[in-house]
């Protein structure tokens, strides 16, 4: 089945099927006509010859089913096919007006809904009752159960293009959301870039074109500043690596959230050597939190922050679940922000403060920011999100 616009349609194929059914069925009753005795109903055969002949044209061309767009006139030549084998058959050829009833459901099923399945069946079992062609007693019965049956098709038919529909636009609506979520990743990525690496390799231009100058007048002084030079090449390396490491995707396939966080915490301890240490409450220490990529980012960018800015000595990060969700804290002894004292995340967007990314994700995540800094003293923030 395929999806246009608001309206879900069989495919082309499954058309060609039916023509192909139809063409059959139309032939099978002309076979048994033209194998009669006397040709009386003429008319009746000319115009079965002619349905024939249309499905015939509609399996190798396209035109029919593009003159058919709302599928009008299938239901019309698959109804007059049904209506004339049973016309032409009589008591003798039974089994092609069973066949042509079969035939008959099967499309009514597979292109119309169920109102369209209960109305032909109505309409056949008055048409067998006005008309009384040889054998109608054996045909009621069988056209009451089939009509039953593609009404019971139908709707489940219905239910599952309802849900057909309903996925895809889904699927279109996380398509956008993940087309806006890489924009912001690539954006957050290139002022995390332009900050951090670019700015030390900048810096390390610079010091370059100074130790230059230095050894045309000094060759001691010049050492002197190429070694000191080297220590802080040393040291943009780690930041490199660090920055790499920051961009690399969590691996939390069947891990819980205190356990991947632990497992960030670890490897920011490995890295930066600054001692760390990680607390899950008791309720936030089992595997049955989901780990969320979003806070796992949000505790890298947090402790590479601290990394490179604070000068901290030591870093504490707390994990511990409330009522009405999950509690994030992560606190260190460094220098602090510039400002002083407590602000949420509308205050610190109001001041147009605060580390963005952090405040960028943890809006996305329809959570709560505190920051509490201590100039000097520290600095602590403190993350409420839905569990």
């Amino acid at each position: 089945m395929a999806l246009i616009g608001d309206q879900i349609v069989l495919p082309y194929l499954w058309r060609r099927y039916l023509s192909f059914l139809r063409a059959l069925v139309g032939a099978a009753c002309l076979w048994f006509f033209a194998a009669q005795p006397t040709m009386e109903r003429g008319t009746f055969a000319v115009l079965l010859a002619f349905l024939v002949t249309y499905s015939l044209i509609s399996i190798f061309w396209r035109w029919p089913d593009r003159l058919d767009r709302s599928g009008i006139l299938s239901l019309v030549l698959d109804a007059a096919t049904f209506f004339l084998c049973v016309t032409l058959a009589g008591d003798a050829g039974f089994w092609v007006s069973a066949i042509a009833a079969l035939y008959l459901f099967l499309s009514l099923s597979s292109l119309q809904p169920w109102r369209q399945v209960l109305l032909m069946t109505v309409l056949a079992l008055a048409f067998l009752n006005l008309t009384e062609p040889p054998g109608y007693e054996r045909l009621q019965p069988s056209i009451l159960l089939l009509g039953m049956m593609g009404c019971v098709l139908a709707l489940q038919k219905t239910s599952l293009l309802e849900r057909l529909s309903n996925s895809s636009h889904q699927a279109v609506h996380y398509r956008s959301e993940s087309q806006r979520a890489r924009e912001a990743e690539r954006e957050r990525i290139a002022a995390d870039f332009h900050d951090g690496p670019l700015q030390s390799f900048i810096s390390f231009q610079m010091r370059l074109e100074i130790v230059r100058k230095m050894l045309q007048r000094d060759v001691d002084a010049g050492r002197e500043e190429l070694e000191l030079l080297q220590s802080i090449c040393a040291k943009q390396v780690t930041e490199m690596r660090s920055f790499i490491r920051g961009m690399r995707p969590v691996e939390v396939d069947g891990l819980g959230l205190a356990t991947a966080l632990r497992q960030v915490v670890a490897g920011f301890q490995s890295d930066s050597r600054i001692p760390t240490t990680f607390q899950a409450g008791f309720d936030a220490s089992h595997d049955d939190l989901e780990p969320s990529i979003e806070l796992i980012q949000v505790l890298r960018e947090a402790l590479h922050n601290v990394q490179k800015h604070s000068g901290a000595s030591r870093v504490a990060v707390r994990l511990s679940r409330e009522q009405a969700g999950i509690l994030l804290e992560i606190e260190d002894d460094g220098c602090g922000f510039p400002f002083a004292g407590s602000f949420s995340l509308e205050e610190l967007e109001m001041l147009r403060t605060g580390p963005e990314s952090i405040k960028r994700r943890v809006r996305s995540l329809n959570g709560d920011l505190l920051l509490d800094s201590r100039p000097g003293s520290g600095a602590a923030l403190r993350l409420r999100v839905p569990a």
